[in-house]
């Protein structure tokens, strides 16, 4: 049997420490990187008009700048990947209700009025979601959320026949609209469901049909929306 064989290296540590060892650096990498995206996430909650530099975020961070390039090469890419963690969240906490539903109709308007609830209860996430995630590249999975409805809605001839980036646009800024408009004091409450309404009528969907899907019971509870922001961060590696 060689020294291997028995579970040494060869300089005659055993492996269960060089494992050990292994264990310990991937955690405290995890920890690194996981500090440096809450900081990045902070700052966006914190001034939801700009991205973070790299300086805004090691200070926030406490680390060196050569420690921030460990993990990121730029602002851009933690900024990607930061967006994209938010957006995941999202379409995690919102796909299940929606697709409780067989009606690409009833999907694209339940998606609205949850944008809604969002931006009410988790202000931060709408903030972010509204600035880079519903328009931006950065949030693919955020993209294919609506236009897997779009696209089903046109096959089942549900909506009319349009490009799908006009149709992306008319949902993306009916749900924009009464995110932003749902955080004025004086907003009606009914406003996400009207706008819900008008998107579904600009997609091709008769006005009675249309008022109707859209001011139907909402099976949805504000805790599905709780700590999105932790849970955003909690899985970084």
């Amino acid at each position: 049997m060689t020294v291997i064989e028995k579970g040494f290296a060869a300089e005659g540590e055993p492996w269960k420490a060089i494992d050990h060892r292994q264990r310990v650096a991937a955690r405290r990498r995890q920890r690194m990187r996981s500090l440096l995206l809450s900081s990045a996430l902070q700052l966006l909650v914190e001034n939801r008009t700009a991205s973070p530099s790299i300086d805004d975020i090691i200070v926030a961070a406490q680390v060196s700048r050569g420690t921030f390039y460990k993990y990121f090469p730029s602002s851009d890419a933690i900024m990607r990947e930061l967006i994209g963690r938010v957006a995941e969240q999202w379409v995690r906490v919102a796909d299940p209700i929606v697709r409780s539903h067989d009606d690409p109709a009833e999907h694209i308007a339940i998606g609205i009025r949850l944008a809604s609830m969002l931006a009410v209860h988790q202000p931060g996430v709408a903030g972010i979601l509204g600035q880079f995630g519903w328009a931006g590249q950065q949030a693919p999975n955020m993209l294919e959320f609506v236009r897997r409805d779009i696209e089903e809605g046109m096959r089942r001839n549900r909506f009319a026949r349009m490009p799908v980036t006009l149709a992306f646009n008319i949902v993306t800024g009916a749900a924009m609209s009464a995110m932003h408009r749902m955080l004025e004091t004086e907003c009606a409450d009914d406003f996400s469901e009207l706008a819900a309404a008008v998107a579904l009528r600009a997609l091709g969907v008769e006005s009675a049909t249309a008022d109707a899907i859209s001011s139907s019971p909402l099976s949805a509870n504000i805790v599905l929306f709780e700590d999105m922001l932790g849970e955003t961060i909690s899985d970084a590696s």
